[in-house]
């Protein structure tokens, strides 16, 4: 039995989320090793030192073990049909909390464009539509396009927390954003696109 809302695939133009697939391999690394300077700061780290899964085909069963048991919907990222990035809506919640946060990183040739806050406008209706009521992004105070993103999504700011995250070899405070369903009548993405200039 699959888990609500997944899989999936969002599409919004040229921009496509749908699961990673092991085909997916010579490209995924092609564009992790070009922006691996322009992701280290953001990348999330264990701080028991255990390196993360060794293998591309080892990282898509995982995460497809983790969309099937309902406790993620990790999506690739794809712009004009190549792979672009991903996008993982990450700690889902059911029962009286159904909540979710979304994380994500895009190749840095492409940033800027309008992608990413496309992208999460995406998942947060998707979110939304299979029943979750609240979802929230979480981000280093010194990463101001990641703050860009929430800011023209017009998340809601919900305050500081402290040494939340193991980010790059340390434990990093970030800022919480969120929105909930009764905030979103119309869905983000129809919101997004009627909002003031980008």
């Amino acid at each position: 039995m699959s888990a609500p809302g997944w899989p999936a695939v969002l599409r919004d133009g040229d921009l496509v989320l749908r699961p990673l697939r092991r085909g997916d391999a010579a490209a995924w690394r092609s564009v992790r090793a070009a922006n691996a300077t322009w992701l280290r700061p953001w990348e999330a780290t264990d701080p028991d030192g255990t390196p993360p899964v060794r293998t591309f085909g080892g990282l898509v069963r995982e995460l497809s073990r983790q969309g099937r048991s309902g406790t993620a919907m990790p999506f690739a990222l794809e712009v004009d049909g190549a792979l672009a990035g991903q996008v993982t809506v990450g700690g889902i919640t059911w029962g009286a909390m159904r909540s979710a946060h979304v994380g994500y990183w895009i190749d840095g040739r492409l940033a800027g464009r309008g992608h990413v806050p496309t992208a999460v406008a995406l998942v947060t209706d998707h979110c939304l539509r299979t029943g979750l009521h609240r979802v929230e992004v979480n981000i280093r105070p010194e990463n101001a396009a990641s703050l860009r993103v929430v800011e023209k999504l017009g998340f809601r700011p919900e305050g500081l927390r402290e040494r939340f995250l193991h980010i790059d070899g340390a434990w990093c405070d970030h800022l919480t954003f969120a929105l909930t369903r009764d905030e979103l009548p119309h869905g983000l993405l129809a919101r997004y696109r009627t909002s003031s200039p980008r």
